[in-house]
């Protein structure tokens, strides 16, 4: 012990309260500190940088060059030729005047190409969020018997999901959405679009009277119900359409390069569609059109807003939810597409750009927008450099919305509900959920509870409960932590658990214990009866051989980031335990504030300076070297 030099422990609080606040405080908000790089820089250099950083369109367009403007109008034009039938589809699926649907199309991804951070990202309406705002809305609101103040109930929680994204991103509160875990959306939209394939079984068989409630029994019930009213004219179309679209993305598949087949394909269907309808004069023989859609540019909705009850709080449910769903949706398409460019977004931006996209469009006539993976998935295949692309997209619909929106009018329902069903097929992700069950059964269990709960339950309550047991799951995590004994790896310094590295060698009379966790109130007593049975089950391992008594207890502290007055209690009680048992304590590695809250609560000067060690290794030199000294 004399030849080894022992390094002090830093066991004096040095950080007053207002540092350590701002300290925590940015690591909670800002952990990727976005205003270092303004660091150094004249005032008039760092407002400019201050601005750009906000408005990311001024990053990109100084040095913005005519040969990715190319890439950008190809793209740009390619996912406007699929906005055109995934407006007019979705807004159906939301039950509101199709035009809207092209609207939609229109304002946002303006607003998306001056905020946006990912250059891979394309706007506009996605099916999960309508479906589940029309069976939400239409719970106050029939948008049969009130159809404007149900469309204008419709902009207003647009308006609700906008200011809830542009908080969440203006304050930084992106952890929030964390808690939609990644198998709570595969779960939720794999029911979702299996819901959505059965509902079109409405324009495939071109019913007239359909149900409204969203679980398969009652659209079953509903499909046999009304069997009597099936057309063969639009079946016999509808699987026509069918075979298209399928052929279409399995070209996409095998020939990668063809992707554009398949972008173009959905409007390749209305086109037909449109054509056999007004040659056949398909309203007279069996086949529903869509109907009326009005030339000119969104109009101003701001003054029809609803903000009086019980509007407002149908809006703000439905916002709350479509908000939170379409927001980790764009986030996560967003991200998994710049990863394979080898890129980065800011997922703070994104929920900026998000909610000023969404505020802009309820005041101009357009529903819940975000970033949906289809489209999007077009838009990188396309080659798009920048968010220019979804400005490209916003011109082409302009011109649609002046000149071509009525030559849309003759296109048949059955075309949009093929188109649906295709675009749905793409959401059911069964090797996801197979992967689910070979690496983790409780995250499997997520994903079937969201999807069989949107199935046989409703969207709510599915989403609702997958979400509770996400809750519970991370509760868990929290009230009881991971322990375990560390052992001597032979012929190193290296402690490891002993469950994992059976070669790993105990110290006789020390027993060495690893707190994975922070320790608060959640977890304290659940900590306090582990170390009891750890020592009780080391005495018990030990009895009877001599001179094997218990004398020491090593905390490895170097995964507890946090203690609070719970845990320092919990830890004082363990010891004073411990020591009526003869068995002295020493802690391994505490960090800054483990150490800060020990020194205040006078916790080190009950334990002893002496018992506070670096490291695991030096903890039990130390350990030895007293148990020398009392033999």
């Amino acid at each position: 012990m004399e030849n080894h030099r022992r390094h002090e422990v830093n066991l004096s609080p040095h950080r007053p309260f207002s540092t350590y606040f701002k300290s925590h405080l940015k690591e909670t908000l800002f952990p990727d500190d976005p205003f270092q790089k303004f660091a150094g820089q004249p005032a008039g250099r760092r407002a400019a940088s201050a601005v750009s950083y906000f408005i990311p369109c001024l990053q990109w367009l100084p040095t913005y060059t005519i040969s990715s403007f190319g890439y950008d109008l190809l793209a740009g034009i390619t996912i406007a030729s699929l906005a055109i039938p995934q407006g007019i589809s979705y807004a159906k699926l939301a039950e509101i005047p199709p035009i809207v649907g092209l609207y939609s199309s229109f304002v946002p991804p303006l607003v998306y190409a001056a905020l946006g951070s990912s250059n891979n990202l394309a706007v506009g309406p996605v099916a999960a969020a309508s479906l589940l705002m029309a069976a939400i809305i239409r719970d106050a609101v029939s948008p049969e018997e009130d159809p404007e103040r149900y469309v204008y109930t419709i902009f207003t929680a647009a308006f609700v999901t906008g200011l809830l994204q542009l908080a969440l991103g203006v304050f930084r509160l992106g952890i929030i959405v964390d808690f939609l875990a990644r198998s709570t959306i595969t779960g939720f939209m794999g029911g979702t679009a299996m819901i959505i394939i059965l509902q079109q079984l409405k324009g495939l068989l071109g019913l007239q009277h359909f149900t409204n409630k969203t679980d398969v029994v009652s659209v079953l019930h509903a499909v046999f119900d009304n069997r009597s009213e099936a057309k063969w004219q639009s079946a016999v179309l509808g699987m026509g359409f069918l075979v298209i679209l399928l052929v279409a993305r399995n070209l996409k598949e095998k020939f990668p390069k063809l992707f554009w087949v398949n972008a173009i394909s959905p409007l390749a269907v209305v086109i037909l569609g449109g054509l056999i309808a007004f040659f056949v004069h398909g309203e007279t023989n069996g086949i529903s059109i869509v109907g009326d859609l009005k030339r000119g540019l969104n109009p101003v909705s701001i003054s029809h807003l609803q903000f009086t009850s019980p509007y407002i709080t149908v809006a703000v449910k439905a916002g709350l939810m479509t908000g939170f769903i379409a927001l980790a949706e764009g986030v996560a398409v967003g991200r998994s597409l710049a990863l394979l460019k080898n890129e980065q977004i800011d997922g703070n931006k994104e929920m900026i750009a998000f909610g000023m996209m969404n505020i802009a469009g309820s005041f101009t006539s357009c529903y819940l927008t975000t970033g949906p993976f289809s489209k999007s998935a077009v838009n990188h295949h396309a080659g798009c450099r920048t968010p220019m692309s979804n400005a490209v997209m916003a011109i082409c619909m302009m011109l649609v919305l002046l000149f071509l929106a009525p030559l849309f009018e003759h296109t048949p329902l059955v075309a949009l509900a093929a188109i649906i069903v295709v675009a749905m097929l793409g959401l059911i992700e069964l090797h996801e959920i197979r992967r689910l069950f070979r690496v983790d059964k409780f995250d499997f269990c997520l994903c079937m509870t969201a999807l069989l709960g949107v199935l046989f339950i409703n969207m709510k309550t599915g989403l609702a409960l997958s979400v509770l047991l996400s809750i519970i799951r991370a509760l868990l995590y929290v009230a009881r932590p991971s322990t375990c004994k560390l052992g001597k790896v032979p012929q190193t310094d290296i402690f490891r658990d002993v469950e994992q590295y059976p070669i790993s060698a105990s110290i006789p009379g020390i027993l060495i214990l690893q707190l994975g966790s922070p320790i608060y109130f959640a977890n304290a007593s659940y900590l306090r009866e582990r170390i009891t049975r750890w020592v009780r089950a080391e005495q018990n391992l030990i009895k009877g051989q001599e001179n094997q008594d218990l004398q020491f207890v090593v905390f490895d502290m170097g995964a507890v980031g946090t203690i609070d007055n719970s845990g320092l209690g919990m830890l004082l009680e363990v010891q004073k335990m411990l020591d009526k048992q003869g068995i002295k304590v020493a802690f391994a590695n505490p960090s800054l504030k483990v150490v800060e809250k020990m020194a205040v609560a006078e916790f080190i000067e009950k334990v002893g300076k002496q018992w506070f060690f670096l490291s695991v290794g030096e903890a039990v030199t130390g350990c030895r070297f007293a148990m020398q000294e009392t033999s």
